[in-house]
C-alpha cells in the first residue's frame, strides 16, 4: 500500500508563492520546534511546514509505519503539486526524514528534479559506531534537557505544569515517534545507502549537542557526498532555537550556493 498524507494534514504555509520552495520537517518535538526556521526562510522561500501524521492529535494512516513511508509520501505530496527544486530541512528525526526523502529521489525516477538541496539540523537516523544516540524514551524531563540543550535550565518543561491536554498531546507524539522512527531512532541500513545522496546537503550541528554528537554529525557528512559540516556554538540539539544567529548564518551562506 502506498503511503499517503491525509488530506486535511495541517502544513503552515509563509512566504512568497513565487520564491523557491522550501519543506520544514520537525522532530520529536513536534511542529513549534522549527517555528524560527520557518520565520526565517519565509523571507526569502516559500515555506511549507507539515504537522507529521500522528503528531499533536493528528490522524496516522497505517500505510505511514516508518520514516521511509513516511518520506515517500511528502515525495508524493510535492510531486502532485508539481514543485521542483526543493531544500527540504530537518529537524532531529527530520533530519532523518530529509535524507531518506534525497535517497528515494536519486533512486525513483518519478522523483528526478524533486529535491534540490537538504539540511539536516541535528539530525538522527544513522547507526555510528562508538557514537550511541541518546536513548530518548528512557529520559525523564530533567534528563531530557540535560543532553538536548547547552543551557539545561531553559530547556526543561517541569511535567507538573502540564495541562492533561498538553500531557495527552506530548504522550500522544512518544507513541507516533516509536511507530515511525523507532525506539532506537536509527536505521542500521542508513548509513551505508548515504553514498547515494546526490544533491547538495549541509548539516548543521550544535556543538553541545549529547543527544546526536558533533562526532556522530560529522560521521554523517563524511558518509554523503560533498556534504558540509557547520558546528554551532553553545547551542545543543536545537541550535536554531539556542543560537539562531549562528544557524542563519550558516543556513544562508549554503542557500546562497545551491
Amino acid at each position: 500500500m502506498e503511503a499517503l498524507l491525509p488530506e486535511d494534514l495541517p502544513v503552515v504555509q509563509a512566504g512568497d508563492p513565487a520564491a523557491r520552495t522550501a519543506l520544514v520537517l520537525h522532530g520529536g518535538g513536534g511542529p513549534q520546534t522549527v517555528a524560527p526556521i520557518v520565520g526565517h526562510l519565509a523571507t526569502a522561500m516559500h515555506v511549507f511546514a507539515p504537522t507529521h501524521p500522528g503528531w499533536d492529535g493528528t490522524p496516522r494512516p497505517e500505510s505511514i509505519a516508518s520514516v521511509a513511508d513516511l518520506a515517500q509520501a511528502y515525495l508524493a505530496r510535492l510531486l502532485d503539486h508539481g514543485e521542483r527544486d526543493v531544500v527540504v530541512i530537518g529537524s532531529s528525526i527530520g533530519g532523518w526524514v530529509a535524507l531518506e526523502m534525497a535517497l528515494q529521489a536519486a533512486s525513483d525516477e518519478r522523483f528526478a528534479g524533486l529535491i534540490g538541496g537538504v539540511i539536516d539540523i541535528d539530525g538522527v537516523g544513522v547507526v555510528v559506531e562508538g557514537q550511541p544516540i541518546a536513548d530518548f524514551f528512557a529520559l525523564d524531563a530533567r534528563g531530557l534537557a540535560e543532553v538536548a540543550w547547552h543551557d539545561p535550565e531553559r530547556g526543561y518543561l517541569d511535567p507538573a505544569r502540564f495541562t492533561d491536554e498538553q500531557r495527552a498531546v506530548q504522550q500522544g507524539n512518544g507513541r507516533t515517534m516509536a511507530v515511525i522512527a523507532g525506539t532506537s531512532m536509527s536505521d542500521p541500513t542508513l548509513l551505508s545507502r548515504l553514498g547515494a545522496v546526490n544533491v547538495p546537503t549541509l548539516m548543521v550541528w550544535g556543538a553541545s549537542d549529547r543527544v546526536v554528537t558533533p562526532a556522530y554529525g560529522r560521521a554523517v557528512a563524511e558518509a554523503v557526498p560533498g556534504a558540509e559540516f557547520v558546528e554551532i556554538p553553545a547551542a545543543g540539539h536545537l541550535p536554531h532555537l539556542e543560537a539562531p544567529e549562528a544557524t542563519w548564518a550558516a543556513i544562508d551562506a549554503f542557500l546562497g550556493r545551491v
